[in-house]
């Protein structure tokens, strides 16, 4: 019947105006039964007792107000179960974008961005219908037969019987349909998802698709998914309207059979009129919410069917805890303890003192592996990153320098081993105390669809315009920033359509010089610069790093010369370790490295 105990759970936590929904169904299928009651003996006292207008007008009164009562209640029944589906919305949305920012970039980068908007979007819409009209329904089309059923039976036992006995086959018929209906509307939710994520590949890839000419072709296969995902939606329909026909034809078919069999024991005087009026009115509302159910199935099975996906994603457990705890929480049985470190003094440039502000940071034989394990990544990595040091990361690519900055962004976290910060565990650690600790300037930035000065501030929200330029000035941005439309306030676009990759790198500079934190994590801001570009970075970078505890990722071995220790990096392990001249002397790996990037 498309109920999913986590749905269920979510609805109970608004639980009294889903109390008041299912009471107002209730009592609507009372209000029926006693409007049906009212004008069974109204038309039996004018009919066949012959009483005029007067005689019943008391009755008449009854029935007026019993029916805008019922109306009343429909209308607050509704309304309840719309609130209901709201407040259930907002929840699961809030949830679901709350949970994929615990998943964080470890996560989102095995999944296709469209389909997770899809599943944000379109699936949370999918579960409106769900609530506040399937949900309802199923309790409408138990409570009221059971109460016409209450009334009936003492009343007239044989129309009972028929009514008790014909009533399954409609649920029986809307299950053994609705089977193959959930089938494809599963089918008709993954299509809409593919379609989701291709057309916002295509979207990102457009350039690219123009360069080489293959824009057309694009076209022509998101023309092609649509038509699959119409064709898909046309099933469905077509599936529904079977359902909806043969739902109808076994709810007038048994009303009839009632309206034969109270009928005869009527013209044979074994059943007074008013009782058999009364039972032929109730009929056909006994049959009603079953046949409103199942014209309702479709929103209980699409609900269902998106909200699998929805807790497919708040089930997911963030890479490296198998405890299923979030990446804000620590692994069970490590006591959650807040990283205050010293208060920092106000520092002009280059008055940053050197060490003192981060503790030691160290590696203990720690591992990880991508996909549920399948693909190791560190293979008990062990080093430490001393106070004011400046350490750098090198070697081959997919060696494992990447996943070590994600453990200490927190975005993972180690299957074994341990990373401490002094003698804490980094686990332990308030994940965003620890973060406000440290800066990080990836290989490629990321930039909002917002003003040039609210990318800057992403980094301390807070700062005054004069903070936000003067950390503009530092990362070498300033100049360009005022040749834009409306300088520090204009929008750049999203993905900083508006900026060239340095321009961009510079404001993710600027964004680092702003935090002004002790912990400073480097990705090659220089890997896809142009030499003009990368002298001007490159400045920036030697001023941000002065005073402070640096780990860079260098794929430009010569941004590496300059760190006081160098970490070589291979399949998962440190292979060598030291300085630039030491290793260079050691004949090993990084001196191969050195050679392959050298100009021939």
């Amino acid at each position: 019947m498309n109920l999913d105990r986590r749905l269920l759970l979510v609805a109970s936590q608004v639980r009294i105006p889903l109390v008041f929904a299912v009471a107002s169904a209730w009592l609507v299928g009372l209000l029926l039964v006693a409007q049906a009651w009212l004008l069974s003996h109204v038309v039996a006292r004018v009919f066949l007792g012959g009483q005029a207008l007067g005689d019943v007008a008391i009755i008449l009164v009854a029935l007026l107000a019993v029916g805008a009562g019922r109306s009343g209640l429909v209308w607050c029944g509704q309304m309840a179960a719309q609130h209901v589906a709201s407040a259930v919305k907002s929840d699961l949305r809030a949830r679901l974008v709350e949970h994929l920012f615990r998943l964080g970039p470890a996560y989102t980068r095995a999944e296709r961005s469209g389909e997770l908007t899809a599943t944000a979007m379109e699936g949370i819409e999918a579960l409106d219908a769900y609530f506040s009209q399937y949900l309802p329904q199923l309790v409408t089309a138990v409570l009221v037969p059971l109460t016409i059923l209450a009334v009936i039976i003492p009343l007239d036992l044989i129309s009972a019987v028929i009514l008790l006995v014909t009533a399954p086959l409609i649920p029986f018929f809307m299950i053994f349909i609705g089977g193959q209906a959930e089938q494809l509307t599963r089918r008709q939710w993954t299509a809409l998802s593919r379609m989701s994520a291709h057309f916002l590949d295509v979207l990102q890839g457009l350039t690219t698709l123009k360069l080489f000419g293959r824009s057309q072709r694009q076209a022509e296969i998101i023309a092609h998914i649509s038509d699959r995902y119409r064709q898909t939606t046309m099933a469905v329909l077509r599936v529904t309207f079977l359902s909806a026909f043969m739902l109808e034809l076994l709810a007038t078919l048994s009303t009839a059979i009632v309206a034969v069999e109270v009928g005869l024991r009527l013209l044979y005087g074994n059943l007074t009129f008013q009782s058999a009026f009364f039972v032929l009115i109730l009929a056909p509302e006994y049959y009603m919410p079953l046949r409103l159910l199942g014209a309702r199935f479709h929103a209980g099975v699409g609900g269902a069917t998106a909200g699998r996906r929805i807790f497919e994603v708040l089930e997911a457990a963030p890479q490296g805890q198998a405890d299923g705890h979030s990446a804000s929480r620590p692994s069970a049985g490590v006591e959650l303890v807040p990283y205050d470190p010293a208060p920092m003094p106000s520092l002009h440039p280059g008055e940053r003192e050197s060490g003192g502000e981060v503790p030691p940071i160290r590696f203990h034989d720690v591992h990880y592996a991508y996909d549920d394990g399948g693909r190791p990544a560190l293979n008990g990595v062990t080093f430490e990153i001393a106070p004011g040091s400046r350490v750098a990361l090198v070697g081959p690519s997919g060696g494992g320098k990447s996943t070590i900055l994600q453990l200490l962004l927190r975005f993972i976290e180690p299957h074994s081993g341990l990373i401490t910060v002094g003698d804490r565990p980094l686990q332990a650690m308030d994940i965003a105390a620890w973060r406000s600790q440290l800066a990080w300037v990836p290989q490629l930035p990321y930039l909002f669809h917002a003003t040039v000065a609210d990318n800057i501030r992403l980094s301390r929200p807070e700062a005054p315009l004069e903070a936000v330029i003067e950390a503009a000035r530092r990362a070498h941005a300033h100049e360009f920033i005022l040749a834009l439309p409306s300088g520090y306030d204009t929008l750049i676009g999203e993905r900083a359509t508006r900026l060239s990759g340095g321009q961009a790198q510079r404001i993710a500079l600027a964004r680092a010089f702003l935090k002004d934190a002790p912990l400073l994590l480097l990705d090659e801001p220089t890997s896809q610069l142009d030499p003009a570009n990368e002298a001007l970075i490159l400045e920036s970078v030697r001023e941000l790093m002065a005073g402070r505890t640096v780990l860079l990722v260098a794929h430009r071995l010569r941004t590496a010369r300059e760190a006081d220790q160098i970490l070589v990096v291979a399949e998962g392990r440190i292979v060598e370790a030291g300085t630039h001249t030491a290793l260079l002397a050691a004949d090993g790996l990084y001196r191969r490295l050195v050679a392959a990037e050298a100009p021939a």
